[in-house]
């Protein structure tokens, strides 16, 4: 989370007389790193200590929080992105609108890492202290059981 945080914070920085490289296509990268390499720990998180039996459920409650975070946060940073740029027009109205948006989109951003590096993080640790439960193989959900006995 860290590289998309950088990346927004100097994609948010972009000026309209900068070279498309250095203003959209490094800080671009960086925040698509970063969404690669948070997206995967962040959703086993989501299902971690999960019975197998709720796994799916667990998937896809963490999926539609997926869902609903990008629709909220799509529509606040709409909101943020209307409210700036008062009184420009053209280019520089709509640099002043996208700026703003980025520039709240670094600051959502900011806070899910706080909460990661404070809720996350020492669950994860608490966990790799506890000792892993010895799978004995056989099911555990009444309908496997139902249908391993028949």
């Amino acid at each position: 989370m860290r590289l998309t945080l950088i990346g927004m914070v100097w994609l948010s920085r972009a000026d309209l007389g900068e070279g498309y490289l250095t203003s959209i296509a490094l800080p671009m990268v960086l925040v698509g790193a970063g969404q690669g390499l948070a997206f995967a720990p962040l959703t086993t998180a989501g299902i971690a200590g999960v019975v197998p039996a709720d796994a799916g459920a667990a998937s896809g409650l963490v999926n539609t929080a997926h869902q609903l975070g990008m629709a909220l946060g799509l529509a606040a940073l709409s909101a943020v992105a209307a409210g700036a740029g008062a009184g420009l027009e053209g280019p520089a109205a709509v640099a002043e609108h996208v700026a703003a948006a980025l520039t709240a989109g670094s600051i959502l951003l900011a806070a899910a890492l706080l909460v990661v590096l404070t809720v996350l993080v020492p669950c994860g640790r608490r966990r790799e202290a506890l000792p892993v439960p010895v799978s004995t193989g056989t099911a555990t959900h009444p309908a496997a059981r139902a249908a391993s006995s028949s």
